[in-house]
């Protein structure tokens, strides 16, 4: 059996599966690489909320990182719920350390059902600290929004949402036009140069828990197993179009996306 890439989440846990650490290693299995991870938060969580969240501290968060990338070198890493600056800044100095080059950032602020899981003083130290390192961030509108400091109605502000956080120092900015009233959605990377764009029909279903998640962990697989920026896009667009398009329909609230989506790999 040929040696698999091996792809690495540093996210909270969903009890319920649908997003996170679950969801993340799902993706990375059904793309075909090894999933490792490390918690930064446990949560009890189904389709219909967050009912609670348990933080970990930030020296247990850079422990699983550090053992686990000394003996299972990452090819590609992400990030999901990173819940406070200190455990931003422990994450952060672990990836320099182990030099992490393919780090995805999924900057996740906020649940489906409206909780908080991202502390408003971590802003900024996401913004310094992990951005220059990525080498993709992946937010969808209303975190964009939160980044930026201002709202986003169209297509030409998302392009100059994307050139604000290049400016950081992130390779590439994905926008994710899924939070857009129209019918039409335009989901983008721009790469420092040029923008690439994908056009799709709105999906009317109320399944779409974890959608962030599982996109950025198809792009941080197809990364790790060596795609470049703009196929890893590309993949992980349609992977996640046609994951809510068979969702399972599961649960009483907003249900996962279906995970088991055949795609060659």
């Amino acid at each position: 059996m040929k040696k698999p890439s091996i792809a690495m989440t540093i996210a909270g846990s969903d009890s319920g599966g649908g997003a996170g650490i679950q969801a993340d290693l799902k993706t990375f299995h059904q793309r075909g690489v090894y999933g490792t991870s490390a918690l930064t938060a446990i949560t009890a969580q189904n389709t219909q909320g967050v009912h609670g969240v348990h933080v970990m501290t930030p020296e247990f968060v850079a422990d699983q990182i550090r053992v686990v990338l000394d003996d299972l070198p990452a090819d590609a890493v992400k990030t999901g719920m990173l819940a406070n600056a200190s455990i931003i800044q422990a994450v952060g100095e672990q990836l320099r350390k182990h030099q992490a080059t393919k780090l995805v950032i999924d900057p996740v602020m906020v649940a489906k059902g409206g909780a908080k899981l991202l502390q408003d003083e971590a802003i900024q130290a996401l913004l310094t600290q992990l951005l220059p390192q990525a080498h993709i961030i992946t937010p969808n509108l209303p975190e964009a929004e939160v980044l930026v400091g201002r709202t986003i109605q169209n297509v030409a502000d998302m392009k100059e949402a994307a050139k604000y956080l290049h400016e950081y120092g992130v390779a590439h900015v994905v926008m994710k036009g899924g939070h857009m009233l129209d019918h039409q959605l335009t989901d983008l990377l721009f790469d420092g140069q040029y923008f690439h764009e994908v056009e799709h029909e709105r999906i009317n279903t109320r399944h779409t828990h974890g959608t962030g998640c599982t996109f950025s962990a198809c792009l941080t697989a197809e990364l790790a197993k060596g795609a470049d920026a703009v196929t890893a896009f590309h993949t992980a667009q349609q992977f996640i179009v046609m994951a809510i398009q068979t969702a399972p329909n599961l649960g009483f609230g907003q249900g996962p996306t279906n995970h088991w989506v055949q795609l060659p790999l």
